[in-house]
């Protein structure tokens, strides 16, 4: 008869002891990213948020956009990028690089996920948008969390989502209640309803709207506070008055960019736009061909903190997305949206939203001439936002809700890798 070795005996029973511990609570955020860089930001702060006290989380990324793990990096975080999809004007989805049927990419990037929650075991998951992913692709990963009871399933929703109509019939067709009511704890939206109630606007079922909560808008000046900022790496004229052009993520930027630059900057001002990472290359170079007829406007084409730069302009010239906007209240800049029409009309009901209100200027892309952005910024008074009227605490109050949810996670049974 064999003997059995004593180093192995003892090394399985080590094995099948849970490893009891008091660890860090695990939060995980999902941002499929397929047009611009809004969701990744607004994940990425959110998660720099949460990995702060009081929380203490330990956060891991789950993104479509090529540029998270950089932005991740730097912002002290991890992430897993999962391979790219790609959203044209008419809100269609295909493989970015890879010549696959979007079937093959969507289960490709839902095995990853898989795989990846598996090992990482969050506490908590908050999904960015869409609550079952683009495609359907969270639902496994959706059914494997809820078997396991472990993780609190948290949907995120910006303010603003698209008409009402579209909304409605998006969230029929894609079963996005019955989602919400099997899978997930809570929703948060991101805004004050008493700007826009997106649970009113949207005719959410009664379990949907029992599960949801106004958070405020996220207040983006904790970004240059926070370890998710980049310098300046320029100087933006000292003493002269700064007039900024944003333009998101700038994958369909150009236009107003051209227009800013095309008009000009009122004499003694100087001129920055900023491209966004997602402008294609040859656009790029032909607004920095543009502004070099003119000295007073620079063209920025690297990875910046926008918010660095809004927070010191003058006068800002604007898409309508929802961390661009958000920077505008936070800072309270004066502003005229140009907003984004398609696919989706979002940028435009929010812009015109606040301009009800009196904060912002507006402007339809389809109403740019020339001289109209110069004229605004000509005029000698513009609607700035009243931060006094606004609800900015939005960070906070996610920090408060899980707060709630995390102390039970203090002491945990972790998995033992054999």
């Amino acid at each position: 008869m064999p003997k059995s070795h004593p180093v192995r005996v003892m090394d399985d029973a080590i094995a099948l002891i849970p490893n009891m511990c008091q660890r860090r609570p695990r939060i995980a955020l999902y941002s499929h990213d397929t047009m611009g860089m809004g969701h990744l930001r607004r994940n990425l702060l959110i998660a720099d948020s949460l990995t702060a006290q009081p929380v203490n989380a330990e956060a891991l990324i789950i993104s479509g956009a090529r540029e998270a793990a950089f932005f991740a990096e730097q912002a002290g975080l991890d992430c897993v990028t999962l391979p790219s999809l790609h959203k044209d004007l008419c809100g269609r989805y295909t493989a970015r690089n890879f010549d696959w049927s979007l079937e093959q990419i969507l289960f490709f990037r839902s095995r990853i996920m898989s795989a990846a929650l598996d090992c990482f075991q969050p506490d908590v998951l908050i999904v960015d948008k869409v609550p079952r992913g683009i495609g359907n692709e969270l639902d496994p990963v959706l059914k494997q969390l809820r078997r396991r009871g472990h993780t609190h399933c948290v949907l995120g929703l910006r303010d603003v989502l698209d008409d009402p109509h579209i909304v409605q019939e998006e969230w029929s067709a894609g079963a996005c209640d019955i989602a919400v009511e099997q899978y997930f704890d809570e929703v948060w939206m991101y805004g004050d309803s008493a700007v826009y109630d997106g649970v009113a606007e949207y005719g959410f079922s009664k379990s949907v709207a029992d599960k949801t909560r106004f958070t405020g808008f996220l207040d983006q000046t904790t970004r240059l506070n926070g370890r998710t900022n980049f310098s300046l790496q320029a100087n933006p004229g000292k003493g002269t008055p700064l007039a900024l052009c944003v333009v998101g993520g700038g994958q369909d930027g150009f236009e107003l960019a051209a227009a800013f630059i095309r008009d000009g900057v009122p004499f003694g001002w100087t001129g920055v736009v900023i491209t966004g990472p997602c402008m294609p290359l040859p656009q790029r170079n032909e607004l920095k061909q543009m502004a070099s007829a003119n000295p007073e406007i620079e063209v920025i084409d690297r990875l910046v903190e926008t918010d660095e730069w809004l927070s010191r302009a003058t006068r800002v010239v604007a898409m309508g997305g929802y961390n661009t906007v958000t920077s505008i209240l936070s800072f309270a800049k004066p502003a005229l949206i140009v907003p984004r029409i398609k696919p989706r009309r979002e940028q435009m009901i929010r812009a015109e939203r606040l301009q009800s209100l009196g904060w912002t200027s507006v402007l339809s892309p389809d109403e740019v001439q020339v001289g109209s952005i110069r004229r605004w910024l000509e005029s000698e008074t513009v609607p700035t936002p009243d931060t006094t009227s606004i609800n900015l605490n939005g960070l906070q109050t996610i920090n408060r809700y899980l707060q709630s949810v995390v102390p039970r996670f203090a002491t945990v049974s972790e998995p033992t890798i054999r």
